[in-house]
């Protein structure tokens, strides 16, 4: 069976496989990445590790601990979290990086934990950024820190996978940031939800290291799940001369040096030839299935700007310099664009300028190394020259920390990655994202503005649905206590988007006292308050798609599950609402033609249709039988059936450790 670039990958990493079990899109498998990273949130983790029975780490050689978000903070409290999570991490004999060495997904980087070819999480959405040297980083929960911490594992649905291709070549002065930027606000209309993006084309030979980093980095606010560059002739050039520059720096910081011989434990001469012998393994097969296929043409992108406050919204310089939009701050901060090139593009569009009388410019590095580095080059010192005020490499005003954050009426350009409205401060303020370059030379203008002459763009693009032409048929085990075949009858709720709030009411989400009972009774209360008097227990509930959107608490499967509602179908599922129901052992399905048909049947017109129709869904054949039709579901694995079994992950973490 033909394999794309991702399935290869999660084959290589998943754990318990059936001999000769092949895994494609949709799969539940039970996984083990090479690393795990937490951050500041390894103070959540520890309560939710130690509630689970957990004593150590399964293999500490596989966990990460960084220090990076909330570092300008020194008060007495904050350091004492920090000095927690340090103490902690140390006597598990974790991996562990203290404030001030840089971001952490900029550590998994440098120091060899995202590795092409392997599977690296974390818990932090920003870890698709590993992508950019093949690595398949994707965010997980915190529960699914702890699982991983106590059991070496956790389970993962391998989501669709969409393939981009990129054409052409980039104009002058258009960088990475221009080309995400450019797909976010072109494919706007959630077109990668929840996918893996597979990047391919003649037009990756035009982008660096640092810029597939950018790229991979803000598939997240794409709506990806993870976006992954092939491993080819840049990477392993990248990952030589990153190894002859650590062999010259020494191993000073390196938490784990393995062997003890003077050689980094992670990237060194031996591990990247034997990552080249392996790189034809590392492709993906011929005829191997994406569920789209899209095609950018890279020459018809010129510099955007996204927002304000959405990253679905983009301006090309050209229009926008019209508007001359009044800049009050400007940032180069960040995980996604903070790097040696970053940094260089704007030293590049401000030598030799001073920042406008008036406004702020923000600077920090993605890590101290970076700083470093940029200080010996000269670029640091330029930007510190025109006006710019530094902070310390790590997070900051880019997640609403520390200083330099919007007031109220003010606008910001940011070369962060996110431009949510009160993210970054004040929700009475404007926040735009553009390249470092166009940052910079708006800070010295004080609107936003373009080094350099501007390009038309005329963005050359198209998207393709992709049907799987056979889908091997396959005879799934069935574990004992997991049933074979269910039956009920389906209750149809139409409305697509159908977020948490609307299946569990906010006001009852921190009333840490009610009970399963109380649960049951205010369910699906703000979608329809008739629900609960309608449905039974035993009924199957059908949704549309994007069900369990917005925010990530978990009663909103639970209080479910509470009424006896045996599991949902849906067209497609919230990522964070499908691991907050399968870590609760409660089970989602997609079927998203079964959900067009009863739309079809039924319209929009009432929230809750009890249909009347009596559905099987058979587990073992992955078949839903209902209305006199079969719809085709992704196999319920034995990774999902634990679960279910178990009632959850952490009943499942506590018979495994």
């Amino acid at each position: 069976m033909p394999q794309n670039l991702i399935e290869k990958i999660v084959q290589k990493y998943a754990f318990g496989l059936d001999e000769g079990q092949i895994v494609q899109s949709g799969d539940y498998v039970s996984i083990k990445p090479a690393y795990v990273m937490t951050h500041d949130n390894t103070g959540a983790v520890i309560p939710k590790f130690k509630s689970i029975g957990a004593t150590k780490l399964a293999n500490p050689r596989q966990v990460v601990h960084t220090l990076d978000h909330n570092i300008q903070d020194t008060s007495e409290q904050n350091l004492a979290k920090y000095k927690k999570i340090e103490e902690f991490s140390k006597s598990m004999g974790a991996d562990f990086y203290p404030a001030g060495r840089g971001i952490g997904h900029q550590i998994m980087i440098e120091e060899g934990y995202a590795w092409p070819g392997t599977v690296a999480v974390a818990s932090d959405s920003h870890s698709n950024m590993y992508g950019g040297i093949g690595c398949l980083g994707t965010p997980i929960v915190r529960t699914d820190a702890a699982s991983i911490w106590a059991t070496g594992r956790t389970w993962w649905q391998i989501p669709p996978v969409a393939k981009v291709e990129l054409k052409g070549k980039l104009k002058k002065g258009v960088v990475g940031k221009d080309v995400i930027i450019a797909l976010c606000g072109f494919f706007n209309k959630d077109e990668v939800l929840n996918y893996v993006i597979e990047f391919v084309g003649e037009g990756l030979k035009e982008l660096s290291i640092d810029q597939r980093l950018t790229i991979a980095n803000m598939t997240t606010e794409w709506g990806a799940l993870a976006g992954v560059f092939p491993i080819d002739e840049i990477t392993i050039n990248w990952l030589y001369k990153r190894a002859e520059y650590i062999n010259k720096r020494g191993l000073q910081g390196v938490p784990s040096d393995a062997d003890g011989n003077g050689r980094h434990p992670r990237i060194n001469i031996e591990r990247i030839n034997e990552l080249e012998k392996d790189l034809k393994h590392l492709q993906p097969d011929p005829d191997s299935y994406y569920s789209k296929e899209i095609t950018i043409d890279l020459n018809s992108i010129a510099p955007h700007v996204s927002g304000p406050n959405s990253v679905k919204v983009m301006t090309s310089l050209p229009e926008i310099k019209k508007e001359k939009i009044k800049v009050d701050k400007a940032y180069l901060v960040s995980c996604v664009n903070s790097r040696i090139d970053d940094i260089a593009e704007a030293a590049a569009a401000i030598k030799g300028k001073k920042i406008k009388e008036g406004v702020k410019f923000y600077i920090a590095a993605a890590s101290n190394e970076v700083q470093y580095e940029c200080e010996k080059n000269g670029t640091w010192q330029t930007l510190v020259d025109s006006g710019a005020i530094t902070l310390p490499p790590g997070c900051g005003p880019c997640i609403g920390l520390g200083t330099g954050l919007l007031e109220d009426g003010e606008v910001g350009i940011s070369a962060t990655n996110r431009n949510f409205k009160g993210r970054m401060g004040s929700p009475n303020a404007k926040a735009y994202l553009a390249s470092p370059a166009v940052v910079a030379a708006s800070a010295v203008s004080g609107f936003i503005d373009f080094p350099w002459d501007e390009a038309v763009s005329n963005i050359s693009a198209a998207i393709e649905s992709k049907s799987r032409t056979h889908k091997s048929k396959v005879n799934v085990k069935i574990l004992e206590g997991f049933p074979e075949i269910i039956s009920g009858q389906l209750v149809f709720c139409n409305q697509d988007n159908m977020n948490t709030d609307g299946i569990y009411p906010g006001k009852y989400t921190y009333k840490d006292d009610i009970t399963p009972e109380e649960q049951a009774q205010v369910v699906m209360e703000n979608y329809d308050p008739e629900f609960k008097d309608n449905v039974n227990a035993g009924d199957i509930l059908v949704g549309g798609f994007n069900f369990g959107t917005g925010s990530s608490r978990e009663q909103a499967a639970t209080a479910l599950k509470y009424k006896g509602i045996q599991c949902v179908i849906a067209g497609s599922f919230s990522q964070t609402y499908m691991r907050n129901s399968l870590n609760n052992g409660y089970l989602g399905i997609e079927a998203p033609e079964l959900v067009d048909d009863l739309k079809n049947k039924f319209g929009k017109d009432k929230l809750t249709v009890l249909t009347k129709i009596e559905a099987k869904i058979d587990f073992k054949n992955s078949v839903i039988y209902a209305d006199g039709k079969e719809y085709s579901i992704s196999p319920v694995g034995t990774a999902a059936q634990e679960l279910i079994i178990d009632g959850g992950l952490e009943n499942w973490v506590k018979k495994n450790i």
